[in-house]
């Protein structure tokens, strides 16, 4: 089967069938299966960058060590992050209502994370909103 070969070019094949309708050529269950994974894939890269994202926004908050010598880093850091995540959700605007979600799954793995390199205070906390809002930023 193509799609085990060569996936290229079942891609490419299928496109081509679908252009022209002629649906009784196309792989139905692997096209399925790709569509379905797109999804889950679109998801998981969401809750990638918004670990990423939460992890600077806790060392600029937090990491009082390192702050004056990497803060404009993890501040150039954050842009980029909210932005990658602001061009996803406008691809997918159906996303935004699973950003809660998503928020529950990133900020634990977040948190472990930046706790390897120094030591939160109990009363850590940094929002959903103040995550993806473009003006927030922690407090120098």
């Amino acid at each position: 089967m193509l799609y085990d070969t060569d996936y290229h070019q079942w891609l490419q094949e299928t496109i081509e069938h679908l252009r022209v309708r002629n649906f009784e050529q196309i792989d139905w269950d692997n096209l399925i299966e790709e569509l379905d994974s797109m999804g889950k894939n679109d998801k998981r890269a969401l809750v990638s960058l918004l670990t990423r994202l939460l992890e600077h926004l806790l060392k600029l908050a937090y990491w009082e060590a390192e702050k004056p010598r990497v803060s404009k880093h993890w501040a150039s850091e954050i842009v980029n992050f909210r932005a990658q995540i602001e061009q996803r959700l406008e691809d997918s605007p159906s996303l935004v209502s699973q950003l809660p979600t998503f928020y529950e799954k990133a900020y634990p793995v977040a948190v472990k994370s930046v706790s390897k390199l120094f030591t939160l205070p109990e009363d850590a906390h940094i929002t959903l909103e103040q995550t993806l809002s473009n003006d927030w930023f922690p407090p120098s």
